[in-house]
């Protein structure tokens, strides 16, 4: 049995917690999503296996 994780949604879950655990934290996991995707778009995903 093989389990297959993707990085988007253990993200999305995690910054999800947080966000109702810390509401303040919001914009900083925004910004940093932001910026994480933005620079997979760049540079490419394909070196990126999870």
């Amino acid at each position: 049995m093989n389990i297959h994780l993707t990085l988007a949604p253990m993200i999305s879950l995690i910054a999800g917690i947080l966000i109702l655990m810390v509401p303040r934290l919001l914009n900083y996991i925004v910004a940093i999503y932001l910026i994480v995707i933005g620079l997979i778009g760049i540079f490419g995903a394909g070196n990126f296996r999870f």
